[in-house]
């Protein structure tokens, strides 16, 4: 039996599961003033796994780095969420 695909899917899933709550807690601490944080740890991880020879960890690193640059556009999806209400807003957090 092959493993591959499944670990290759299990990852996927936990790199979603990773970048989710990692774009809610930043909008609220930080806004979307650091989405070139997740530009520069996507380009990066891309740009690893194409170093990597394990098709697995290649595809995981892949797939993180492709999360981070989802990540830019759910963190200002999730400002606009914010402004609906349907998230709390950070009352200590002052927009400049």
């Amino acid at each position: 039996m092959y493993f591959t695909g499944i670990i290759i899917a299990v990852c996927t899933f936990l790199a979603i599961g990773v970048w989710h709550p990692i774009v809610i807690k930043t909008e609220y601490y930080f806004g979307t003033k650091p989405w070139w944080i997740y530009l520069v740890v996507g380009i990066l991880c891309v740009c690893g796994s194409l170093c990597i020879e394990n098709t697995i960890i290649s595809s995981a690193v892949g797939v993180f780095g492709a999360s981070a640059l989802w990540g830019i556009g759910e963190l200002f999806e999730q400002k606009k969420r914010v402004e609906r209400g349907w998230f709390p807003k950070n009352p200590k957090r002052t927009e400049k």
